[in-house]
């Protein structure tokens, strides 16, 4: 063969490995773009990093793409990311979600934790308060130190909120000496531990993790109250997924979540493991939300 034949044959094969190449999706820009997704800022930034990441790991690994977890500051800036497709999938409490597929057509929740499904918040009390637990709300809460988690926090604010508004029949800013948000369930702990502040709202994971992980002392703050059971978090996926990774893309999310095993995912969550959502299942929370004023 001379010089110019090979280097004819060299560039015809070069030019049908890019065919092939092209046509599994290498190379066009089809799947190169990362899947990316985030998470309401519920806890500390350290341990939604281990959380998050893990997830991460796990779905690159059953979806064959590229995905990427990214931190946000705050519940409204998970609903923005998400509503500006900087994100396509997020976990979003209840009401964080609700308020992100308002704002994006044809978004779905697909999956929940075991526990959503029935989830449930704490107040709780600094020991200087001699509040004990019961099973409806004490009058003696009126005119203490309060402080509810983020402003958008389905089990940090707005449960709490509306149970305390039926019993009381007054607004937390009438109800309470002064009212705060600490901006998470974590800071709730600390500063009602701390005596910062006499009372506050928590999500009951998150308390029950701190409780068995030893870092709450139950000697300085203790749970005098609980809410009724109501739908919370959930994943939440943007309706175009499938035009960017193709056909029944969304529905292999779906199944990769609800697939988790792994104990060291369901651990960090915590949760038993995910079971199918829907958006009809958090209609509650968005009845409760307009009630209340959060939504119009």
């Amino acid at each position: 063969m001379t010089i110019l034949n090979a280097t004819r044959s060299t560039s015809r094969l070069a030019k049908a490995l890019t065919v092939i190449l092209i046509s599994v999706g290498f190379g066009s820009g089809a799947n190169a773009e990362p899947f990316i997704f985030t998470a309401i800022p519920d806890q500390d930034e350290t341990q939604l990093q281990q959380r998050f990441g893990k997830v991460a790991t796990y779905l690159e690994k059953n979806l064959k793409v590229d995905v990427k977890y990214i931190p946000v500051k705050s519940y409204t800036s998970a609903v923005t990311a998400f509503r500006n497709n900087q994100v396509q999938l997020a976990w979003f409490g209840g009401l964080s979600g609700v308020q992100a597929r308002r704002l994006v057509p044809d978004s779905n929740a697909i999956a929940q934790g075991i526990e959503d499904q029935f989830f449930k918040s704490y107040i709780i009390a600094h020991h200087s308060t001699h509040l004990k637990p019961q099973k409806t709300l004490s009058d003696k809460l009126a005119n203490m130190t309060f402080t509810f988690g983020s402003k958008g926090s389905t089990s940090g604010r707005l449960m709490p909120e509306f149970y305390l508004r039926e019993h009381f029949k007054q607004s937390p800013n009438e109800l309470f000496k002064s009212v705060g948000f600490s901006g998470d369930h974590s800071r709730t702990i600390a500063l009602v531990q701390s005596g910062a502040y006499q009372l506050g709202a928590v999500n009951y994971k998150v308390w029950d993790k701190g409780l068995a992980d030893g870092k709450i002392d139950t000697s300085k703050v203790s749970i005098i109250w609980e809410t009724p059971n109501y739908p919370d978090y959930q994943w939440t996926i943007r309706g175009d997924v499938d035009a960017k990774w193709g056909q029944g893309f969304s529905q292999k999310v779906k199944q990769a979540l609800l697939d988790i095993k792994d104990p060291e995912i369901l651990n960090a969550f915590p949760r038993e493991g995910f079971v199918p959502a829907s958006n009809s299942d958090y209609q509650p929370i968005l009845d409760t939300a307009k009630s209340i004023g959060i939504i119009d």
